[in-house]
């Protein structure tokens, strides 16, 4: 999107939004149990988040980046930010300092480009407008070098991209560059892996129009070359957030939400009650039938997003902080009742040994709800809650009774309940655990025992800043496709990078592992890598500095 075409756009927005809230499915009106299967993993996690701007509407302050990025009280938890791949290259210096102090925070920085360099545009006839902008089909590969030179800037300037995208919404470009799928697909085939340290983003739909990213999905050499299906959700009916053709053909890739803002884009909607509560709403949706990986909101400080101007948190903010401080990136969601009462919606995640339920309550009477855990228990429940009168405010703990407890669901509210649980669900479930320093080959990496908590026999750590590495010679599965590898690492401070090698190919580049506290403090990561049946390898190496200390891997089935 781009701020100044808002207006315009608001009139469409408007009726196609309407469209989710009357056509989202529901269940039979009469209650019944939310049951929280916690061997039932579903995606993987990677964060929440939104974009920062500065170029179009001024940078975030370091009060702001810190309320956006930090996880502690009145801040959102966000680990997640999108930026912007100016065509001119005098502005990405006003990208950095955002985009270095959400990564000392443990997020992933991803890009999107609006425009090429203005020597690869050309203006076209489409439909009628002679002012119409494509990408030259000479600068394909110039192209592909630009975005390579943005992913090496940033890196230079100490952000290391997590992703970055071909095009920001090809298919609703008026005011940007417009690609056809053909062109998308030429792209992803040709030029798309000459892209080089980072993973590679598309399309980018602006309302999730699979005709863009079915070419892609269905074109073996285009499918290599690209990491991460992008979408935006700019007026998609919930019952089209599905993706089958994804789930056939997506082994190994990520689904992200890029953009949204919801329900409108109103002027100093940002508090509005109980409109806000449509946010939490559509997040349970984007998890739960579109099992995306990633929700990203449009601007993280504007009259309508979870920021307002003056940097104080909005309602929606603390609508999508039920979900980003509690739902943390490599957690996995896990099958929960998603709509056991006529105006109650539930998702549930696991990791770090904890559950977490979030709980959303769209009527105007209070409710009395009944969760159940199977395949693991907890004692006891936290809870916070945000409604009319109440932001992320903290509820007196449950007990909970044979693996369940109850709790009242205000009216029009959304509440996490966070526990720790135990029993096998606590976990990836059927999963085996290779310790790091026996059944591996080290490279500049060294076998220690100098701080506690480690499993076996000890941990390794890297010695070397470039090309340390750890490989598990041998990982055993029954069948092939996407499996969880769990690290159970421990690191200081900062964050640390490293490419994964699935039987002597990267399948991963730079996926970050963030700080634990303390060389004595461990922490888990989930990853999602292909694997093939019977025996394979799995191979860590660092890039740019020393890994974290790694205690072990735990692989189960996705």
């Amino acid at each position: 999107m781009k701020f100044k075409f808002k207006k315009t756009f608001n009139v469409l927005l408007a009726c196609l939004t309407a469209l989710p809230l009357m056509l989202t499915p529901t269940q039979a009106s009469a209650a019944s149990d939310a049951t929280i299967n916690l061997s039932s993993e579903k995606q993987l996690i990677k964060g929440f988040g939104g974009i920062n701007h500065p170029v179009w509407i001024g940078d975030l302050t370091p009060a702001q980046r810190d309320t956006a990025f930090g996880n502690g009280q009145n801040q959102l938890g966000f680990s997640i930010l999108r930026i912007s791949v100016d065509p001119n290259r005098s502005n990405w210096s006003r990208e950095v300092d955002t985009a270095k102090r959400a990564i000392e925070q443990g997020a992933l920085v991803f890009a999107s480009p609006w425009n090429p360099p203005s020597d690869m545009v050309e203006t076209f006839n489409r439909n009628g407008d002679t002012n119409a902008k494509r990408l030259r089909c000479d600068k394909y590969a110039a192209y592909a070098q630009h975005l390579n030179d943005f992913v090496t800037y940033m890196k230079d300037n100490g952000v290391n991209l997590y992703a970055i995208s071909v095009q920001n919404e090809p298919d609703y470009a008026h005011d940007w560059t417009w690609w056809t799928p053909q062109e998308i697909l030429r792209f992803m085939k040709e030029n798309a892996g000459s892209i080089q340290n980072t993973k590679v983003m598309a399309p980018e739909s602006f309302q999730y129009l699979k005709n863009i990213s079915d070419p892609i999905l269905n074109d073996p050499q285009a499918l290599a070359n690209m990491d991460i299906l992008g979408a935006h959700l700019y007026g998609t009916q919930v019952n089209n957030f599905a993706y089958p053709l994804f789930k056939q053909k997506g082994a190994g890739k990520e689904l992200w939400m890029t953009e949204v803002y919801y329900p409108n884009s109103d002027s100093n909607s940002a508090d509005r009650w109980p409109e806000a509560l449509e946010v939490s709403h559509h997040m349970h949706n984007a998890m739960v039938e579109g099992d995306f990986q990633a929700y990203v909101w449009w601007y993280i400080r504007r009259q309508y997003g979870p920021m307002k101007e003056d940097g104080t948190i909005s309602k929606r903010g603390y609508n999508m902080a039920q979900f980003s401080k509690f739902v943390r990136p490599g957690y996995l969601r896990v099958d929960a009742t998603k709509n056991p009462d006529t105006n109650t919606f539930v998702s549930a995640y696991k990791g770090d040994n904890k559950v977490v339920v979030v709980a959303i309550n769209k009527g105007t009477s209070a409710t009395s709800q009944r969760f159940v855990l199977q395949n693991g228990n907890a004692s006891t429940v936290s809870s916070w809650v945000t409604d009319s009168s109440r932001n992320l405010a903290s509820v007196a703990p449950i007990n909970v009774s044979n693996g369940a407890f109850t709790a009242q669901l205000p009216a029009q509210s959304v509440t996490t309940f966070v526990a720790d649980i135990t029993g096998p669900g606590s976990g990836n479930t059927s999963g085996t655990t290779y310790e790091a320093e026996t059944g591996t080959t080290l490279t500049d990496a060294v076998v220690e025992t100098i701080y506690p908590g480690y499993t076996g026999s000890g941990y390794v750590n890297f010695n070397a800043l470039t090309n340390s590495a750890i490989q598990w010679n041998n990982i055993n599965n029954a069948t092939s496709g996407t499996k969880n590898v769990k690290f159970r690492y421990a690191l200081e401070s900062g964050t640390r990078n490293l490419d994964v090698y699935v039987n002597g190919n990267k399948v991963i580049s730079n996926t970050p592992f963030s700080a634990t506290g303390s060389w004595s403090t461990w922490g888990e990561k989930t990853i999602q890598v292909p694997m093939n049946s019977g025996t394979n390898t799995i191979r860590v190496v660092t890039t740019g500095t020393e890994g974290p200390n790694i205690d072990n891997i735990t692989v189960t089935a996705s």
